[in-house]
């Protein structure tokens, strides 16, 4: 079983910052990219931000220059920063990890459940 944990997520106003963490335990191991992808009501999940083993990152261009994606290898841990945020960036956002499972070691994506982030104007 491969767990993502959450936390971060809640009512923040225009301009101000939140911090999203997430967690990966259980059977996974070698993990390569981990990333945040959101979801705003009525809309696609899009790509947020990602972010390789070795550390280089993608961002969507509408969040850059404003979010940093950084992870914590020994913990099995993605954040991400948002700062300066806008009511547009309103969405419910989701944890993405890619790594291995069982004795094949087979290469599968894992979602987290979402944190639901709400920007007020």
């Amino acid at each position: 079983q491969v767990q993502l944990v959450e936390s971060g997520g809640g009512l923040v106003q225009a301009g101000g910052s939140l911090r999203l963490s997430c967690a990966a335990s259980g059977s996974i191991f070698s993990i390569s990219s981990m990333g945040w992808y959101r979801q705003p009501s009525g809309k696609q999940r899009e790509l947020v931000a990602a972010i390789t083993s070795g550390g280089s990152t993608n961002y969507a261009d509408s969040v850059k220059g404003r979010f940093t994606i950084s992870r914590d290898n020994a913990k099995n841990t993605v954040y991400l920063q948002m700062n300066s945020l806008k009511p547009e960036d309103t969405a419910v956002y989701y944890c993405n990890v890619r790594g291995a499972v069982g004795v094949t070691a087979t290469r599968q994506y894992f979602w987290g459940k979402g944190s639901l982030v709400t920007v007020s104007s």
